[in-house]
């Protein structure tokens, strides 16, 4: 007789209650989607969705981790396929409602795809957007070491961030540009984790990527671990026989292995009988189990195996970064499992009965967390009490507000909005320690020609390690500094433009993850946002908190020509939510601008701000930037020139041409005097106070503005973009506008030749208020 010690049967115990917790979640996540397409009434007729089947192949994993191996100050950036799977989980902690669960991927009900600020549980990440989120984990843990190497994150352990990942996934661009970057940068306690269970949305993958994964992680210093044998399969392999069925496991296309997981274990039978005839031992391994003992043991992957996972994470004890490539089937448990169409699958109403009954759940007992529980419910709910992840620990971090001064000295002079950017970052290291200390500073390779090159050399550059010059190097005479260490407040990152807004992101995010909170700025050249635009919707859609310095814009960047002069980026500032964009003229109106960025990334409803600057030169106004100013300048316009009594005519101006427009108005104000002359330094914040008051509130500071103006009067509008940046203007008080602006892609040439041969100069200022008042006499004035 053996005796089993106390501790072994606790594990025991435990064990089976987390295979009790993990079939509950199976079912929570199958009746969730099951309930919103075929239980819930329908308004509108519409498929609701839900991904059965890329739910069931994380299942395992996901209760692997969060109710044995996640601490609390872990982060995790959830597949996105797999929501219904982590709502499940969050039901059974307490963290989510029934109801919200009743309204899966309805109003005010689960999200879809798990989501920060739409859904009630605890997200870390919001995913969707595929790929992102799992590149986000590795820039959260450059982030999670910049603060602890200043020292200014909380007493909590370092956490790790894990990606659960689809292999799909692994076909975004997107992440293996976070993969490089995170090895230049030496990154730690990051896990991904690859559901790797060979089928994307459409097909089955490619036959042994895996290996070429296995490589590509190797390469950049990654720890791999392949899980691919469960307990079952393990067994059967010490067995006569065993050594060749592993090799026909190992060597079986994908598309032939999904088949016979989905036909089950006839068809496994037949298959193996005739691929391995002959083999020792193989007859008697097969007749060792009938159709359904074959099936399980075939379809024992270890991604599947609750112990088998749980080990595998235990051993990892060190903080490089790792990836576990785990072998899964997609449906696994549900009647399509395998099936290569089941991506979008739904089960029926009767296979769902089925595994109702197969699960003990009595009819109607559907949501309860303890129904038909295959283990006491006593060690079920005390696993889940006490699970790790599940103990006291704000997870949302309160950091507290960096202090912002009430003015931001602008320098003077003959000065571009660029430059300008420049010298007020570097004032505020000069004359605002307290706010400098809370800034850092990143650029996809366009540190000096974004004009962080001053901030670089006061603060310096981040490396988790001060690395030291060479004499030869040192002796190379350079204005930049490149210090290079723990201390360092700008991160440099190589040109990838989706890694410079995903770490905006993470940066964006500090003080809800860490506790600690940064104020990032992001420099780019304004027509490589559009390289960025996922990441930067999925920054804000994260509401993190960031301001995106994007310089130079449109023509002005004339000699480069048409590929790097932008259009159309003004018109994603308008419609970007969470991003409110401005694009000043004067070097004072950006000290103010930026001076309220710093408190709109810390209030409440804050977001991040987008400035769109250019290089071109232009003579600084000498002008106090009074209360009033400062209010006008942050609400989106201003008077230059206040027009007349009466004028019938007024040009509207924004950004780099307002030099050209200041010349078009003094020429103009001969033939029509009272003409004015307004300066937009938002049209974004102009149009969605517009929008605003068109629901009731009070009259919008666009309203007002132009209230100034005779009511059959015209506008001639221009930037250095797209006109419909603001030829809308005309819509509010009924004017007749005359928009000016880019539309076609430019050229080489200087800033005085395009903007004559685009129509933006003086002179096209000129002729459009000539077209403009004949169009207005014509009308009957």
């Amino acid at each position: 007789m053996h005796l089993v010690s106390p501790a072994v049967e606790r594990d025991r115990a435990r064990l089976t209650a987390l295979q009790a917790i993990e079939e509950k979640v199976l079912w929570l996540a199958v009746w969730m989607i099951h309930h919103a397409n075929h239980v819930r009434p329908k308004l509108d007729g519409l498929k609701v969705g839900g991904h059965q089947a890329s739910s069931a192949s994380v299942v395992t994993l996901m209760t692997a981790l969060y109710f044995e191996i996640l601490r609390p100050w872990d982060r995790v950036a959830v597949k996105p396929h797999a929501s219904p799977v982590f709502h499940a989980i969050q039901y059974l902690f307490g963290r989510q409602s029934r109801e919200k669960l009743e309204r899966f991927r309805a109003l005010g009900g689960a999200q879809s795809y798990p989501s920060r600020t739409k859904d009630a549980d605890d997200v870390d990440f919001s995913t969707g957007s595929v790929g992102l989120g799992v590149a986000l984990t590795s820039f959260a843990a450059l982030v999670q070491e910049y603060l602890r190497t200043r020292q200014t994150s909380p007493s909590a352990p370092p956490g790790r961030m894990i990606a659960l990942l689809g292999d799909a996934e692994f076909d975004e661009g997107n992440v293996f540009e976070a993969l490089y970057e995170g090895w230049k940068h030496d990154i730690r306690n990051v896990w991904w984790i690859i559901d790797y269970n060979r089928q994307s949305l459409d097909a089955v993958v490619s036959d042994r990527i895996f290996q070429r994964m296995d490589l590509i992680f190797r390469a950049v210093g990654w720890n791999v671990v392949t899980l691919k044998y469960g307990r079952l399969m393990q067994a059967a392999f010490t067995r006569r026989g065993g050594s060749a069925l592993r090799e026909w496991i190992d060597e079986c296309p994908n598309t032939l292995y999904s088949a016979l997981a989905f036909q089950g274990g006839a068809a496994w039978r037949t298959q193996l009988e005739s691929d391995l005839a002959g083999v020792d031992g193989i007859r008697q391994l097969l007749d060792a189990h009938d159709d359904p003992a074959l099936h399980a043991l075939m379809t024992n992957l270890a991604g599947h195996d609750l112990e088998t996972v749980i080990d595998a994470f235990r051993q990892v004890g060190d903080d490089v970064p790792t990836c576990f490539i785990a072998y899964t089937i997609k449906g696994y448990g549900l009647p399509f499992a395998a099936h290569k169409d089941n991506h979008a699958g739904l089960m029926t109403p009767e296979q769902v009965d089925a595994l109702r009954r197969r699960m003990n759940i009595v009819e109607g007992d559907e949501w309860e967390p303890t129904a038909g529980l295959r283990a006491p419910i006593a060690n079920v709910t005390a696993a889940i009490a006490n699970a790790p992840f599940n103990q006291p620990f704000e997870r949302r971090q309160q950091a507290p507000r960096i202090p912002v001064p009430e003015r931001i000295t602008p320098p003077v002079g003959r000065i571009s909005t660029q430059e300008g950017f420049g010298r007020l970052l570097g004032n505020i290291a000069r004359e605002h320690p307290e706010l400098a200390d809370g800034i850092v500073t990143t650029s996809p390779d366009v540190t000096i020609s974004t004009s962080l090159g001053s901030w670089m050399n006061r603060r310096g550059v981040y490396d988790r390690r001060a690395r030291v010059h060479a004499d030869p190097e040192q002796r190379i005479a350079s204005p930049q500094k490149w210090s290079i260490s723990p201390s360092g407040q700008h991160i440099e990152l190589g040109i990838a433009e989706s890694n410079l807004f995903t770490l905006l992101a993470a940066l964006g995010l500090s003080g809800q993850l860490f506790g600690s909170r940064l104020l990032p700025i992001g420099t780019v050249y304004d027509p490589f946002i559009c390289r960025g635009l996922d990441a930067l919707n999925y920054a804000c859609y994260q509401d993190a908190r960031f301001i995106l310095v994007a310089t130079p814009s449109g023509l002005t960047l004339a000699p480069e020509g048409g590929a790097h002069q932008s259009i159309y980026t003004p018109l994603i500032g308008i419609g970007q939510p969470g991003l409110t964009a401005f694009e000043p003229a004067h070097v004072d109106e950006l000290a103010e601008i930026l001076r309220w960025s710093f408190e709109h990334l810390q209030d409440d409803d804050g977001g991040s701000v987008y400035l769109r600057l250019s290089t071109r030169p232009a003579e600084q106004p000498e002008r106090e930037m009074t209360r009033d100013l400062a209010r006008s300048v942050l609400e989106g316009a201003y008077w230059l020139v206040p027009p007349g009594p009466g004028a019938e005519l007024a040009i509207v101006a924004c950004g780099a041409v307002v030099p050209d427009a200041i010349d078009a108005h003094r020429q103009i104000a001969e033939d029509i005097p009272g003409a004015g002359l307004l300066v937009v330094t938002s049209a974004d914040r102009l149009h969605r106070g517009w929008v605003k008051s068109q629901h009731g509130t009070p009259a919008s500071h666009v309203e007002q503005v132009l209230g100034a103006l005779d009511a059959r009067a015209g506008l001639v509008t221009a930037l250095d973009g797209h006109p419909a940046t603001l030829s809308w203007l005309g819509a509010v008080r009924g004017h007749a506008v005359m928009p000016l602006g880019v539309e076609a892609f430019g050229q080489s040439g200087d800033i005085g030749d395009l903007y004559r041969v685009y129509g933006l100069d003086a002179d096209a200022m000129l002729g459009a208020a000539a077209r403009l008042c004949v169009q207005i006499h014509r009308r009957g004035r």
